[in-house]
């Protein structure tokens, strides 16, 4: 059997060697304790870990860790994650420690990944190369289904391929699913009466790992045509039971709140890369990776390099759609597009619906600023005959 192979940057403690630092993670995550034991039978040592190299980087140094298969229970990444990302970041003798990256042998892949992946999202909704274009109900919660559903075909009629609940809507006594979901997708079916367009509408079946599924068939039973998880907040085992049952026929939107409580730190915590790899493997058809001009903070080299862990070839699994959100607008999209490329969902929340014009317009013009870089001019000369980005450009900039 291969072995789990996990990187870490780490700064050790001054009394502590880089060596020494790096044995005492594969120590701890592996057989270790810190004394002597007399319990330590001889056959355990197949377990051992082992430290590939330690090399300098920047403040501090990374190090690839051999951590044996059969250390693993098949299938359970609630006890993977325990493993290659357990006690490590208390270690006293380290200052700080961040996961970079995982890579797992096929023996512990048993996962079939994302129902419908790029391909099959685009096949719902009917592109081939050009990005999608997604927005949020806003606000992100207050509305009553009348008005969420408003919301809902505004952005429709205006050329948006996908709308989500926001990570803070689910079950809300002010806009339950039970009244919130045929109310949009009456809505979105007169607006597909109108433009022709199929629009995805990502319903927020966040809830108790054990009741989300009952929840999810609760949302496609009224008409929901995709579900949306808070995958850390509810963890990787909610996503899982999701995408493993085969009555959830629908999409998978997954929504990363929470997440830069690990990732933000680029010394201590968990990268977005290992998170993007483990949504992949468990089934996740959308997620969401950042942008390089939005609001968050994000390193777009980092970003760049999750999003190709989600479309690279694995296991025959297919491949997840990332969504780029945080702050777009339309000034921002030839920059996102030209570093991110066009295989990306582009979300875009305060960048629609705050647009002079309302949502609609604010839907056009986020679609005028995808032709624009598709067709290779600047946006500012695109906007010259077309109303709602010029509109756009003039509230928002290009930056």
């Amino acid at each position: 059997m291969k072995d789990v192979v996990a990187t870490y940057y780490f700064r050790p403690r001054g009394d502590t060697s880089p060596a020494q630092a790096a044995v005492a993670i594969c120590e701890e995550e592996t057989t270790g304790t810190w004394t002597g034991i007399g319990t330590r039978q001889e056959y355990v040592k197949r377990l051992d870990g082992s430290v590939e190299a330690v090399e300098a980087c920047g403040e501090g140094y990374t190090t690839k860790i051999h951590y044996p298969s059969e250390i693993f229970e098949v299938g359970n990444v609630a006890q993977y994650l325990s493993v290659i990302a357990g006690n490590l970041f208390g270690l006293a003798r380290l200052q700080s420690v961040r996961l970079l990256d995982i890579d797992f042998p096929d023996e512990l892949v048993p996962f079939r990944g994302p129902k419908f992946g790029i391909s099959g999202i685009r096949h719902l909704v009917g592109t081939t190369k050009r990005p999608h274009v997604g927005t949020i109900i806003k606000p992100k919660v207050g509305l009553d289904p009348g008005d969420t559903a408003a919301v809902a075909y505004e952005a429709a009629i205006g050329g948006i391929d996908l709308i989500k609940d926001d990570e803070t809507l689910t079950d809300q006594p002010f806009c339950p699913i039970r009244e919130r979901v045929p109310a949009v997708m009456a809505q979105l079916d007169d607006a597909k009466a109108e433009t022709g367009q199929q629009v995805l509408y990502a319903v927020n079946v966040t809830t108790r790992a054990d009741r989300i599924v009952e929840r999810a068939k609760e949302a496609i039973g009224l008409g929901a045509n995709m579900v949306m998880v808070d995958v850390i907040t509810s963890g990787f085992s909610a996503l899982e039971a999701l995408a493993s049952d085969p009555s959830i026929k629908v999409p998978i939107h997954v929504h990363r709140t929470m997440h830069a409580a690990l990732t933000r730190d680029p010394f201590h915590g968990i990268a977005m890369r290992p998170i993007a790899r483990l949504v992949r493997m468990l089934g996740g058809d959308q997620l969401h990776t950042g942008t390089v001009s939005g609001k968050m903070s994000h390193s777009a080299d980092e970003v760049r390099g999750d999003n190709a862990a989600l479309m690279a070839s694995f296991y025959g699994i297919k491949r997840t759609f990332p969504v780029a959100s945080g702050g777009l607008h339309p000034g921002k999209v030839a920059k996102e597009l030209a570093t991110l490329g066009t295989d990306i969902i582009l979300q875009a929340g305060g960048g629609v619906h705050g647009h002079p014009g309302g949502t609609a317009s604010g839907a056009r013009a986020m679609r005028q600023a995808v032709d624009a870089f598709l067709e290779g001019i600047p946006p500012e000369e695109y906007a010259r005959d077309h109303r709602e980005l010029a509109q756009a450009l003039e509230r928002w900039g290009l930056g």
